[in-house]
């Protein structure tokens, strides 16, 4: 497998995570578990750099003159890239709104 194919399924991999602890962490804010929400942005937040990290590999070889070519699942890799990173200040805005509506 070519080296952007293995980025790119490592940004998915990574940002998936991401964004499930994100859903999960506004699950628990609903429920009122706030220090799991907590927990598990903080999970979230782990998971979505290990996805920006392999997405900076790219930008670095692009910066040294090295050729990336955009193909579908790097695309779709940068579309969950963005999708995770809203989830995650979706999460922490519903965790603060919870916080304030319960007291």
């Amino acid at each position: 497998m070519e080296g952007t194919e293995l980025v790119a399924f490592n940004i998915i991999a990574s940002v998936g995570t991401a964004r499930s602890s994100y859903i999960a962490a506004i699950d628990e804010a609903a429920a009122g578990n706030f220090e799991e929400a907590e927990k598990l942005i903080k999970e979230g937040q782990e998971a979505f750099n290990g996805g920006h990290g392999a997405h900076q590999e790219l930008l670095v070889k692009m910066a040294n003159g090295e050729t990336v070519t955009m193909t579908l699942l790097l695309t779709h890799a940068e579309d969950q890239l963005m999708s995770a990173e809203s989830f995650g200040i979706l999460a922490e805005k519903f965790l603060a709104v919870y916080k304030k509506i319960n007291g």
